[in-house]
């Protein structure tokens, strides 16, 4: 067989019709629907006394108007907590439209329906909500104070209180040689998607059927919540995710409100109804993540060996807790890292504040644990006066340590259990790829030039992959074209090509021939969603299995025919062929028309296919016990837990004493996501990634007020990084094949964003010698900083600045 394409930098090929304006977005669809809009709440926390429409209804083109009194049935009650845990010992979630009180700025309040969105904007302008208003809390601390609260009764703030443990910490940390403690915070962020949300429904009175296009992350799971709120059976719900301009994790179904709002309407009116966010809307109303402050101490040796970790979290889950408390939970368990840490104890506090809720984002509790981890490393080598790549190597797991067992649970029980990797590869690759050792005569050059330089580093594990399962169907045609289908979505990371190769590859039929679908809840109905770096993990192993179970009754059909046995063919090219025999053949196309007994000559493979047909046993029936006409075969992938990624990436920066300003002038990464599938995807999902890295270092923060408001919320004063801020990435690859799936693989999606944060902060640090306690830092904070003499200087420029190295 030499049909190998798994592992081949394969171009992908959705880029040329995404690329020339070819694709179908959610607004592309239903341009005679009529429009939805809403009004939102001004207030961060108020109570609502009034709502009076009445100086919108003689607007022409209005359809309908909807309050929380207009929803009944499922609808009326509070929106599902997606993901419980016992732990969440407090969960609070909103209604689709706020009933009495709301509880963020963007908080929907009504919906209007009209001819179109021009008209219900007006609409929406002349309705007028009145409130009184209520006291605001913003922040990690101020929720932790408590002086106010955001529901009346959680009076502590706190939802969730999470405790992993493993070892007695305190009576090892009072044993330690050594000790520090220190605080640090990680500021909020949020995904910006190219494309906002989306919702287009249609209902079809005469079947009851529902068909919902939405802009989203999980469709099967939007359309078993439309289902059950809508009282519809499923059967009779259809949800599609058309191309989707990026998610980053802000559409994961919760389900958001209009995904449940603009089906009911379409239902009521009878008419197509559609709503497409607008860019405001996403800043104000969409999800958040990121805010965690931590309290950190640990216990160390003389050589800078861990003893034991003790990491206390307030972790900022905004006004409801939808998404239950997975952020922090992923926090907890993958703080460690690629460390043997023997003792540690992670406390987690997960809070209500006045903002918009958090949910995962790229990353999803990595970037803050990478950012906790790492930077203990920093202070441990900062204190003993070590190089930090040494401390961090004396502390790693070692390659025949694995499987490694951390004694931690995830979010469903299930143990943290890493299953591949090697740590100490990663970091001498790391070290030979940024010049680690040639970092003091840099420092040098860039001195002569007037600049400060920095080096830093950064480790991380990620958890990828996770359960429950995923599915995959494969098709053969009698044209030879191979229909590829999967539940979960894309939004833009390559699936059609990743998924094609590994079809191609297990099937032996060229990539050409490979067609794929995926978030099409009528072409597969079970599916979980695309998240947590999990689509190849799942869905190719899932579509992998499918490939094979046609691949085996392919053969044996092409066996019967040809009177050998099945071990003794192979399929390369779409040809399944004797080994060693050429000329004893027959193509898979043809082997397709011949697993249908129907076998009428419709076509020119059906009739080429009678030359093969053989005559009937009449003892046997024509399909057999327990098979079925048609080569095609469906199959589910369900692991028994995650399977563990791992990274090393090290930035070096340049900082202009006279500006502030912060250069990455060199940027390395060494990655392990096991088997790669597609070199160039796993390099371009690395490189999006650091981008969103370098944007949560020293750009992308969501700024509130005390009173709630979010000032920065535009892309005129909310940053984002350019090209021009995006170094160029040297990127090399370690592949330590995971055991636990059939293809050997371990996700990569998330990789590139979580140690980015923890990197650049380490290498500011080391360039400006002063304690790096919060990011993401701007040019004007970092002034601040290295002018007040209060600030703390690192022990380490202590040093240099003794010996001259450093004015």
């Amino acid at each position: 067989m030499t049909t190998k394409l798994f592992g081949e930098p394969v171009r992908r090929r959705e880029d040329q019709r995404l690329i020339t304006g070819k694709g179908r977005y959610l607004d592309d669809i239903g341009h005679s629907a009529l429009a939805a809009a809403f009004v939102r709440s001004p207030h961060a926390h108020a109570r609502i006394t009034d709502i009076d429409v009445e100086a919108a209804l003689d607007v022409e083109g209005l359809v309908a108007i909807y309050t929380y009194d207009d929803l009944t049935g499922p609808m009326a009650e509070p929106l599902p907590v997606l993901i419980p845990h016992p732990q969440l010992t407090e969960p609070r979630t909103g209604y689709p439209l706020a009933r009495d009180v709301v509880r963020h700025v963007g908080e929907p309040i009504v919906m209007v329906v009209a001819t179109d969105r021009y008209v219900a904007e007006d609409v929406c302008d002349r309705i007028v909500v009145s409130y009184e208003e209520l006291p605001v809390v913003v922040g990690v601390d101020a929720a932790h104070e408590a002086s106010s609260c955001v529901h009346d009764d959680v009076p502590d703030n706190v939802a969730a209180r999470h405790h992993q443990e493993t070892g007695d910490v305190e009576p090892v940390l009072a044993a330690s040689p050594r000790t520090l403690s220190f605080t640090q915070y990680i500021e909020r962020s949020a995904s910006m998607p190219m494309e906002g949300k989306g919702v287009h429904a249609r209902w079809d009175a005469d079947d009851r059927s529902l068909r919902v296009y939405t802009s989203t992350q999980a469709s099967t799971s939007v359309r078993a919540a439309i289902a059950a709120k809508l009282q519809l059976s499923l059967d009779t719900v259809e949800v599609i995710a058309p191309d989707v301009g990026g998610g980053f994790g802000v559409k994961i179904m919760h389900p958001w409100p209009e995904e449940l709002l603009v089906p009911m309407a379409a239902i009521a009116l009878g008419r197509e109804v559609k709503w497409a966010e607008d860019r405001r809307e996403h800043f104000i109303s969409s999800a958040h993540e990121r805010q965690q402050r931590q309290d950190i101490t640990v216990g160390y040796d003389d050589e800078g060996r861990i003893t034991a970790l003790d990491v206390h979290v307030l972790h900022d889950n905004g006004a409801y807790t939808p998404y239950g408390i997975i952020v922090p939970i992923i926090t907890a368990t993958q703080l460690v890292g690629p460390y043997a840490i023997p003792v540690y104890r992670v406390r987690v506090d997960s809070v209500y504040t006045n903002t918009v809720i958090v949910t995962p984002y790229r990353g999803a509790g990595r970037p803050q644990a990478c950012y906790a981890m790492e930077r203990t490393m920093d202070r441990i080598a900062d204190e003993l006066g070590l190089d930090r790549a040494v401390v961090r190597e004396r502390n790693l797991i070692q390659p025949d340590q694995f499987p490694y067992d951390h004694h931690l649970t995830f979010q469903d029980g299930r143990p943290v259990i890493y299953d591949s990797g090697d740590y100490p590869g990663l970091l001498d690759k790391l070290r030979a790829l940024v010049g680690w050792s040639e970092a003091d005569r840099l420092r040098a050059e860039a001195a002569a030039r007037g600049k400060l330089l920095g080096v830093g580093m950064a480790l991380y594990v990620e958890g990828t992959g996770p359960g429950p399962y995923e599915g995959g169907h494969v098709q053969v045609l009698g044209s030879g074209k191979v229909l590829v289908s999967t539940g979960l979505t894309s939004q833009g990371q390559g699936h059609e090509t990743a998924f094609a190769q590994i079809v191609a590859s297990e099937l032996g039929v060229p990539i050409e021939d490979v067609e794929v679908t995926t978030g099409d809840t009528r072409r597969f109905g079970y599916a979980v969603g695309t998240f947590a770096s999990r689509a190849a993990v799942m869905s190719g192993n899932a579509i992998a299995l499918a490939a094979r179970g046609v691949r085996e009754k392919a053969l044996r059909i092409a066996a019967d025919v040809l009177e050998v046995d099945p071990g003794d063919l192979e399929i390369d090219e779409g040809l399944v062929q004797v080994r060693g025999v050429p000329g004893s053949s027959i193509p898979l196309r043809t082997v397709a028309v011949l697993s249908n007994p129907l076998r009428y000559a419709f076509d020119e493979a059906a009739k080429q296919a009678t030359q093969f047909a053989k005559a009937g046993d009449n003892d046997k029936p024509p399909v057999a016990e327990g098979d079925a006409p048609g080569l095609e075969h469906r199959d589910y992938y369900s692991p028994i837990r995650s399977t563990f990624a791992s990274g090393a990436h090290a930035a070096i920066v340049e900082i202009d004493p006279a500006t502030w300003e912060i250069d990455i002038v060199k940027y390395a990464v060494v990655h392990d996501c096991g088997n790669v599938v597609n070199p160039m995807i796993v390099e371009g999902q690395v490189q999006g990634g650091v981008a969103q890295g370098v944007g949560g270092a020293l750009y992308e923060r969501m700024v509130y007020d005390r009173d709630g408001q979010l000032t920065n919320a535009s892309y005129m004063d909310f940053l984002m990084p350019y090209a021009s801020e995006v170094p160029d990435i040297d990127i090399d690859h370690q592949q330590t094949p995971s055991p636990l799936n059939p293809l050997g693989i371990k996700g990569a999606g998330e990789a590139g964003v979580i140690p980015g944060t923890a990197a650049i902060a380490s290498a500011i640090e080391d360039a400006v010698g002063r304690r790096i306690a919060s990011m993401p830092i701007s040019p004007t904070e970092l002034y601040d900083l290295v002018r007040n003499d209060s600030s703390e200087m690192t022990a380490t420029a202590a040093r240099r600045a003794g010996t001259g190295v450093m004015a």
